[in-house]
């Protein structure tokens, strides 16, 4: 094929007992969306958690700051979780919404992407790929993502696609020669962050928020993270072109939030976040920074507090994980208590309120005790911020991987759904009451 051919990139149904958007977008997906409009291909994007549908009903007044949540819709449990007292659901836009999208893609397309994130995710990705298959048949299918990395196999057997890529989306090119015949030659470097146009967010129908990803990789190898795993090495990006795309969405767009994404946004900050950082606060701009994926507390300093409250840094998560200091170095070689401490004395110093800093804390890891995650929650407490539960999700690829194995209720290699973070995998004598009484005392107002 010489003429650029039509690919089609699809953002798949959640299936889950819960999910919310907090400022989730298909990153990787729409990077290459960008990478090939780059390349003069025609790409086509269709987003099966659309919160802006014109079908929708008015926007949630619980939505907040590019935040919200997905239209959903309850299914029956899934096979080995039917004794779940919860509600498994749909997350996303009606199937017959998904069909009207596909009926409106023209011309019909040469090649179909679709993405995946989480593992237990996967039946969403499933039925979204059979609907795809049964509206363009014949129209091969690739399925990229994070489930199809961390269980290629798993995803190969049963996804239904044409072809599972289990790498970083540096297959593109070959996979687009044997599907479309298309010779895409790539301009630049694929490792080189700068060399990337932005991702292709104006494909969305609104734009609530923009992710940010400043870097790849992570320096650090906690025992409960596939970060190593997924890339093998950390890229950065040049703090400038990261400011320049800050205020690319802001000016054309007028974006107000902006979430960063990064593993270790903070590490080596005297090189990267704080130019950036600095570079933020000379622009002038009145935007908002989330940090959701957490930040290591030991590089917080009261520099880097500063220069974050003078930003516009609006939702600060720190990587706590544990409160119990010697047992956390098992997990991570983040933080001690005394950096801990020093960490929330800056941010507070900076002018940062109790009720903007979270600790993430983990619960429901292998062998962990209720009492182990009461006493964390609260020393967060003591610190006058807010504790905030990450619930464990076992995942293969990990150093925690193992002993998440023998200590699961269920056969967690056999199927990605028993990973389900919301099921607390990993607990032997897990009951929802104990949940509840966590979370009452997570939620109590303590943060000042």
């Amino acid at each position: 094929m010489t003429t650029p051919p039509h690919i089609l990139l699809v953002n798949p149904w959640i299936h889950d007992f819960a999910a919310y958007d907090v400022w989730a977008h298909p990153y990787g997906l729409l990077s290459i969306a960008a990478l090939l409009r780059d390349h003069g291909v025609k790409v086509t994007y269709v987003d099966c958690l659309d919160r802006f549908h014109p079908n929708m009903a008015s926007a949630d007044p619980h939505a907040r700051h590019g935040r919200g949540p997905y239209l959903k819709t309850r299914l029956a449990n899934p096979k080995g979780l039917e004794n779940i007292a919860r509600t498994y659901s749909r997350y996303g836009i009606r199937p017959e919404w998904l069909r009207a999208e596909l009926a409106a893609v023209s011309p019909t397309p040469d090649l179909i992407l679709v993405t995946s994130i989480m593992t237990y995710w996967y039946p969403g990705v499933f039925e979204t790929i059979a609907a795809l298959k049964d509206f363009f048949q014949g129209v091969p299918v690739i399925l990229g993502g994070i489930y199809a990395r961390l269980w290629e196999a798993h995803a190969r057997a049963h996804s239904g696609a044409d072809h599972v890529a289990s790498d970083d989306g540096r297959s593109l090119p070959d996979l687009m020669a044997r599907y479309t015949g298309f010779d895409l030659k790539l301009r630049y470097d694929w490792a080189d962050l700068d060399a990337w146009p932005y991702p292709a967010f104006d494909l969305q129908r609104r734009i609530a928020a923009v992710p940010l990803l400043t870097a790849r990789g992570c320096p650090f190898d906690c025992a409960y993270c596939a970060s190593g795993f997924l890339e093998q090495s950390v890229r950065r990006r040049s703090p400038i072109q990261v400011v320049d795309e800050i205020q690319y969405w802001h000016r054309a767009y007028g974006v107000q939030d902006f979430a960063f994404y990064d593993d270790a946004l903070l590490v080596d900050a005297h090189n990267h976040a704080i130019p950036m950082l600095e570079a933020i606060v000379r622009s002038g701009l009145k935007v908002r920074f989330h940090t959701p994926n957490a930040l290591h507390i030991r590089s917080i300093t009261a520099q880097t507090a500063r220069l974050m409250f003078l930003a516009g840094f609006h939702t600060i998560r720190l990587g706590l994980e544990t409160a119990a200091f010697e047992a956390g170095s098992r997990l991570d070689h983040k933080v001690t208590a005394a950096e801990f401490k020093a960490a929330v004395a800056h941010l507070k110093s900076a002018g940062f309120r109790g009720q903007q800093i979270g600790a993430y804390l983990l619960v429901g890891l292998p062998g962990q005790s209720v009492a182990a995650v009461e006493s964390s929650i609260q020393t967060v407490k003591e610190a006058g911020i807010m504790p905030v539960p990450a619930h464990y999700t076992p995942i293969p690829h990990t150093r925690l991987w193992d002993a998440a194995k023998t200590a699961s209720r269920y056969d967690l290699a056999a199927d990605p759904l028993f990973s389900n973070n919301a099921i607390f995998p990993c607990q032997q004598g897990f009951s929802w009451e104990t949940l509840s009484h966590l979370k009452q005392m997570t939620s109590s107002d303590s943060a000042a």
